[in-house]
């Protein structure tokens, strides 16, 4: 993990470093030519101090770093493409252009137009190449360093058939042979075995999986297909995804899950990254900059609603106003789930139940608000926080998690991306009241797993206004 932060903060500082010297490359130039064409009087040091220009050479670069980031270039920070490089800084350092452009430049309209586009052109180069080049810098060096095994990926194969052992020794072959540097095999079939390592790498026993992680600094985890069946794989891929560590599995073993493989060629092996959605950055930083300005408005306009329905709530039944649950979210990390109280206090006394329609555990305001699904409005405070989206698959508890699982293992995937407060699965079909329904739901979820986009969010943010103006929450 340090070695992530240190390289974040690498690109970062040099970033906002490179653009304050572009930008001021820029200044000087821009008052000389101005000043030629408006015969100005006052200095250069008078124009440097001035408010507008000191005001820009702070916000200028803090918005130029800001539109790298939702462009998704601090995302993957090693094994960068220099070709990518040049292509994103290029594309974001035009886009910065364009909107400084209207910001500050609009006001040069006094000179030629010819003037004009060359102090445009002028500014893209200032903004693109000390970037560019510090960037191609930093890359080179750290690819460097990976093919020299300088900087390593500590590597789990979870598995230890001869399917395993050939992996290891494939990957131990590669030229990149530090991106998965297999550090031991994890026994999960909990056989009794009488060797202690295989071809040199220790054999671990998977009930110390969590431990063996932590000591060993693991980012990676390879899942081998387990003779124990598909049954088996699913609950372990479940459970790793807790582990924060990145999972891959064959292109086999995701075929047999989900049928609609997507291959990619990881240090020559075609595994497959289950534990990130197959998306864009620049979709997923989006989708999270949208999800944090959309929370807070609704939460500040619709605070007297909030205000009315917990009046409501407290007067209709003994209890708490808001229901506090537990679910699994983003890469199986828990975290307590916020609805307005429905049900009275004594619904699951006798463990966890799902509700039905008729369900005499609901209170009566507690149906208006499932109706009109008013009883969801608090966890735009979950989504404003993180722990959800505005629109992903909805988040089970660990209890239902289990017997999904047993049944429908590609259900794992799902922990790719945030849960949400709507999803496709709560507009195509709605609530589930067993678990038969649950995998019935499960199915619209992951077409939108394999369709993450910006329009599908709004198309199905669409969907559940017209839901909820319409009652037809049940």
């Amino acid at each position: 993990m340090r070695k992530y932060r240190r390289q974040l903060l690498t690109y970062l500082l040099s970033d906002y470093l490179c653009l304050n010297i572009g930008w001021l490359v820029y200044t000087l130039i821009r008052y000389a030519a101005l000043s030629a064409v408006t015969r100005e009087t006052y200095t250069l040091w008078q124009h440097l101090g001035s408010l507008p220009v000191v005001g820009g050479q702070l916000i200028i670069p803090l918005m130029m770093v800001g539109l790298y980031w939702l462009s998704g270039y601090y995302n993957n920070l090693f094994f960068k493409s220099r070709v990518d490089d040049i292509g994103n800084s290029a594309l974001i350092s035009l886009i910065g252009t364009v909107i400084i452009f209207f910001m500050v430049m609009i006001n040069d309209m006094d000179v030629s137009r010819m003037k004009l586009y060359e102090m445009v052109t002028l500014m893209w180069l200032c903004l693109f190449l000390p970037v560019v080049t510090v960037r191609l810098v930093i890359t080179t060096r750290a690819n460097r360093r990976i093919r020299n095994g300088q900087i390593s990926f500590n590597t789990l194969i979870i598995g230890t058939g001869c399917n395993a052992r050939n992996m290891a020794e494939r990957l131990n072959r590669s030229a990149y042979s530090s991106e998965f540097r297999v550090v031991g095999f994890v026994d999960a079939a909990h056989i009794s075995r009488t060797d202690s390592d295989i071809n040199g790498l220790p054999v671990y026993n998977y009930d110390n999986l969590v431990q063996v992680i932590r000591d060993n600094d693991v980012r990676r985890v390879i899942v081998m297909p387990q003779h124990t069946g598909m049954r088996h794989t699913g609950q372990l891929i479940n459970d790793l995804f807790a582990t924060g560590c990145t999972i891959y599995i064959s292109p086999e073993l995701y075929e047999v899950m989900v049928t609609r493989p997507r291959m990619r060629n990881v240090a020559g092996e075609p595994l497959i990254d289950i534990s990130h959605v197959g998306t864009s950055a620049f979709t997923v930083n989006a989708k999270r900059l949208s999800d944090v300005c959309i929370s807070a408005v609704t939460l500040l306009v619709l605070s007297p609603l909030y205000l009315a329905l917990a009046i409501a709530v407290k007067r209709s039944s003994p209890g708490p106003v808001i229901y506090r649950q537990e679910r699994i979210g983003h890469h199986k990390k828990p975290f307590f789930i916020l609805k307005f109280r429905t049900m009275y206090t004594d619904a699951e006394n006798d463990g966890p139940a799902l509700s039905s329609l008729d369900d005499p555990r609901i209170t009566p305001i507690g149906h208006i608000m499932r109706k009109y699904r008013l009883d969801e409005l608090p966890q735009f405070w979950n989504v404003l926080k993180g722990d959800m989206s505005l629109v992903g698959p909805r988040p089970e508890r660990e209890y239902y998690i289990r017997q999904i699982v047993e049944r429908a293992p590609y259900y794992n995937l799902i922990h790719q991306v945030r849960p949400g407060i709507t999803s496709w699965g709560m507009v195509k079909y709605g609530y589930a009241t067993n678990v038969d329904q649950m995998i019935e739901r499960l199915r619209y979820d992951m077409i939108y797993i394999d369709n993450v986009s910006l329009p599908v969010d709004l198309k199905i943010l669409f969907y559940t206004i017209n839901t909820v103006i319409t009652g037809k929450g049940l």
